[in-house]
């Protein structure tokens, strides 16, 4: 199927955007191929992850992006076991490493009989994310709106069920809050030298441990819930990770 593709720019909303339903229940949402900048040049309080320079990413090929974070139905489903904390079915799985991540991305690929399914790179989820946008959050930049589109800053304590908040412009929920999102990328302290082609950032010679954390969660303050913030953490610590899941990529 041919995916929508073009220039991205303004905060035009995708009423239907082509969507695909897998095997086990997880939904995409095509993304369309464009051109963003990435990054933030605005140096926000309390929150010291370099986030720039901020650079021009050319993302070349549309791709599926999961509408919703993995949930611990389907997690379990492929691993046949559930290390969240916060327990649920229709909750996002929690507590779970990088390395964890991958293994539940190769049964699934199997699964399938595929290769597609993947983590995102940085450089699209934040193309994601922000959905034409160019402000702090998806839909503005003042946090005393962020409350319809996010789980955060300990609002009550652990996970949501995914989709109860409103989703962005494109029709994926809880991009910001609820549970921070690994992604394939290595972590590096700025942006320089990094891929301008949407591709992740990989160290070949397998020196850096620490991947990307993307989104923020449910105990993120409201500045970490930008489209802009990064974190990171060890890919095979689950040190702090009931704040953490995933969402997949489903390559077309």
């Amino acid at each position: 199927m041919d995916l929508q593709t073009g220039y991205i720019s303004g905060t035009a909303r995708r009423e239907h955007p082509v969507t695909l339903v897998n095997s086990i229940g997880m939904e995409f949402v095509s993304i369309p191929s464009g051109e963003f900048q990435m990054g933030s040049v605005v140096p926000e309080k309390n929150w010291y992850r370099n986030e720039g320079p901020v650079h021009k990413v050319n993302i070349k090929r549309s791709f599926y992006l999961g509408r919703y974070l993995v949930t611990q139905e389907q997690w379990s489903e492929i691993m046949e076991n559930d290390p969240s904390k916060f327990k649920g079915s229709g909750r996002p799985v929690d507590r779970v490493s990088w390395s964890a991540g991958q293994e539940f991305i190769a049964r699934l690929n199997e699964k399938e009989d595929t290769v597609r399914y993947r983590l995102p790179s940085e450089a699209e989820w934040e193309y994601a994310c922000r959905a034409g946008s160019i402000t702090r959050y998806s839909f503005g930049d003042s946090e005393t709106e962020l409350d319809p589109y996010c789980y955060y800053g300990n609002q009550d304590i652990g996970s949501h069920p995914v989709g109860e908040k409103k989703p962005n412009n494109w029709g994926l929920y809880d991009m910001h809050g609820n549970l921070w999102e690994w992604m394939q990328d290595v972590y590096h302290d700025s942006y320089d030298n990094a891929p301008r082609d949407g591709s992740a950032r990989e160290d070949l010679d397998g020196s850096r441990s620490m991947r990307v954390l993307r989104g923020g969660s449910w105990q993120t303050p409201a500045v970490g819930c930008r489209s802009a913030s990064r974190y990171y953490l060890p890919s095979v610590v689950r040190r702090n990770s009931s704040r953490v899941g995933l969402r997949l990529v489903r390559d077309v």
